[in-house]
């Protein structure tokens, strides 16, 4: 299988994340934070290791604000909800992903959409200064689009937000180990991640990493402190950490982070994204495919590359790919906002996402199937 789904998931996992996660099963199997004996505080020395790891990577203020979660959409969830009151003001761009909306929604109607320009980042963050009001308790935005690959400019809006006074939360699902981000540089306040893509590691295990308070807690339970009292405090990491976390995974994540410091995030992102570029300029050129965003040039794009092809359904397309072997994703992206943005409510649209194991010859193969049916459709 030709698998080009990796802004869902990365389908290939790097040795060294595998070796990590058998290592850990192996050897650090202990609840860490909950004993004081030897092999549970071994396993708090890995997880503390791991967060330590992130910390440095993303720029943040230091080990302990950096918190373990089941996914990147609890994170999100954690913030949110951990922030906000019923009817307050927010505001967000309009290629953000369900993860963000449908908990914003939850809690609030009160909710300005701030308008991404694919060609000018200078006006994507005078919208969204222009959507600011003296009443907004957060702003939120994608790092990068998951159905278009466009990368936002992160430090131009967390810049207003810090001029302006407001909390700045950062939908990183897409863009955490792919493109730069830098949580003191670029003025972030709330940074959520999913450790599975840009990481390689394990499914199933989220980050979130703070630089200012969340007023309460989502989900409450046991987590190694105060456990004669029955009110737990919203402290990181702890506060966000109720029950067991997922140490095998977190230990993984370690190594997916070695694994793109030793290969180079740059090198990375150069590769996945000639990829890209290459696909984009070949769909270009025929006459029967639907091409969503401009070519996906450096910086300014995620490794990410929407199309249809003229009169058939995303979801056809990706079952005849399917049928030839190639892995990609069609439906709407869990992205409403972004499918109305791109006028594809009715369709969809069929995502490719190339990773570093990924080669030139498989998307030779690809567009040659897209070719076949892109003429007889």
């Amino acid at each position: 299988m030709i698998y080009l789904d990796n802004a869902a998931t990365t389908g290939e996992k790097p040795v060294e994340v595998k070796r990590a996660v058998l290592f850990a099963l192996n050897n650090l199997s202990a609840n860490p934070g909950r004993g004081g004996h030897k092999q549970s505080l071994s396993a708090s020395e890995a997880v503390y290791g791991v967060r330590d790891k992130l910390s440095l990577f993303f720029g943040a203020g230091g080990p302990e604000n950096v918190a373990f979660t089941a996914n990147c959409t609890h994170a999100l969830n954690f913030v949110i909800k951990g922030i906000l009151k019923r009817g307050d003001h927010t505001v967000v761009s309009d290629l953000e992903h369900n993860a963000v909306t449908r908990p914003l929604k939850s809690v609030t109607d009160n909710i300005s959409v701030a308008k991404v320009s694919f060609s000018d980042d200078e006006k994507t963050a005078d919208n969204f200064e222009k959507a600011i009001r003296d009443d907004t308790k957060l702003v939120i935005c994608t790092a990068a689009s998951n159905v278009t690959g466009k990368i936002l400019p992160l430090k131009k809006i967390g810049a207003i937000c810090r001029k302006k006074g407001v909390p700045f939360l950062v939908d990183g699902a897409q863009g955490g180990g792919v493109i730069p981000i830098n949580m003191k540089e670029m003025y972030i306040d709330y940074l959520c991640l999913a450790p599975h893509k840009g990481f390689y590691a394990p499914m199933s295990t989220g980050v979130l990493i703070t630089e200012k308070t969340i007023a309460k807690t989502v989900i409450e339970g046991g987590n190694g402190a105060d456990s004669l009292s029955l009110v737990q405090r919203p402290d990181m990491p702890g506060g966000f950490e109720s029950g067991t976390v997922s140490l095998p995974n977190i230990y993984g994540i370690g190594a997916g982070i070695d694994y793109v410091n030793r290969v180079g995030r740059e090198n990375i992102y150069r590769h996945e994204l000639s990829l890209a570029n290459y696909l984009y300029g070949k769909l270009k050129q025929l006459d029967g495919v639907l091409l969503y965003a401009p070519k996906p040039e450096n910086g300014v794009f995620a490794p990410v590359l929407s199309f249809n092809i003229s009169g058939m359904d995303s979801e056809q397309t990706a079952d005849i790919l399917n049928r030839h072997n190639i892995a990609v994703r069609a439906g709407f992206h869990c992205s409403k906002f972004a499918h109305e943005k791109l006028k594809t409510t009715d369709s969809g649209t069929v995502r490719v996402s190339p990773a570093v194991f990924n080669k030139k010859g498989e998307i030779d193969y690809l567009i040659e199937i897209i070719k076949k049916y892109e003429k007889n459709r």
